[in-house]
C-alpha cells in the first residue's frame, strides 16, 4: 500500500486528507501536537483498516521529524509528504507593528524551515518511489496583501518559493504548492476570532487533493477552487 506522511493531521483539513486517503487504501504517518486530540483522530482514520502510526510532536523537533520518516519506512516507504502544519504567528493576527518578533520567528520555523527539513528527511523515501509528491500548504496571503496577515502570508510566500525551486530540482518528484482557500478551521478562529462568517468545512476541499493524486499534473501552485472546477 502507498504510505503518506501528513503534518498537523489531529483536525482540520489534515484529518479529512487522512480519512480521504485511508479510504482509498494508503497507509498512514500522521503528525500533530496534541496527543490526544491525535489519538482521538488516528482511532477514526483506523477505522478504514489501514496500517497507522501517529506520533505526537512538534516538527520544529528534528528528533521528530526523524522519527516520522523513521515510522514510513517501517511502514514500506513514503510516496507523499503533506506539509500541512501551520503556525500564525499572532493569536489573534496583529499588524506588522505590533507582530512580536518571536511569533514571526515561530511562524518561519514550522511553515518553512520544518517543512524543508522534512523534506530533506524524507527524500531517499521519496525518490525511491515510483511516484513520489509533496504538498505545501499555500494561502492567498502569500499572494496578496491582507492587513494583519503579514507573518503567515510571508512565511507561506517563503513556502511557496522552496516548493518551486524543490519542483525545479527534483524532476523525479511533483511537488504542489496548494492554496486550499478560507475554511471553517481552528486556525483561521484563532487568528480573526471575531469572524463568524460562513466558510466551507476542510472536507470540502479534499477532492482537489485527491485530483493532484490522480492526474499527476507537472509541480507548481494550485488553488483549491480551480481545482474543484475542473481548471488548473
Amino acid at each position: 500500500m502507498p504510505v503518506a506522511i501528513i503534518t498537523g493531521a489531529s483536525k482540520g483539513l489534515g484529518r479529512a486528507l487522512a480519512e480521504a486517503l485511508a479510504a482509498r487504501g494508503w497507509d498512514l504517518v500522521l503528525d500533530a501536537r496534541t496527543a490526544e486530540v491525535l489519538k482521538e483522530t488516528a482511532a477514526a482514520v483506523a477505522e478504514h483498516g489501514t496500517r497507522l502510526e501517529a506520533l505526537a510532536g512538534d516538527v520544529t523537533d528534528a528528533a521528530h521529524r526523524g522519527a516520522l520518516v523513521a515510522a514510513a519506512r517501517r511502514l514500506g516507504g513514503c510516496r507523499l509528504l503533506v506539509n500541512n502544519a501551520s503556525a500564525l504567528g499572532a493569536e489573534p493576527l496583529v499588524r506588522l507593528a505590533e507582530l512580536p518578533l518571536d511569533g514571526l520567528r515561530r511562524a518561519l520555523e514550522v511553515n518553512v524551515v520544518a517543512a524543508l527539513g522534512l523534506v530533506q528527511e524524507a527524500l531517499p523515501l521519496l525518490r525511491a518511489a515510483p511516484d513520489g509528491a509533496v504538498i505545501t500548504l499555500s494561502s492567498d496571503a502569500a499572494a496578496e496583501a491582507y492587513g494583519t496577515w503579514g507573518g503567515y502570508g510571508a512565511s507561506k510566500a517563503a513556502l511557496d518559493q522552496l516548493a518551486a525551486v524543490l519542483g525545479e530540482e527534483e524532476p523525479g518528484l511533483r511537488v504542489w504548492a496548494v492554496d486550499p482557500g478560507d475554511m471553517a478551521t481552528d486556525l483561521y478562529a484563532a487568528a480573526v476570532p471575531g469572524d463568524d462568517g460562513v466558510r466551507p468545512e476542510p472536507g470540502s476541499v479534499v477532492p482537489a487533493f485527491l485530483r493532484l493524486l490522480d492526474e499527476r499534473p507537472p509541480s507548481g501552485r494550485f488553488g483549491a477552487s480551480a481545482l474543484l472546477e475542473g481548471r488548473r
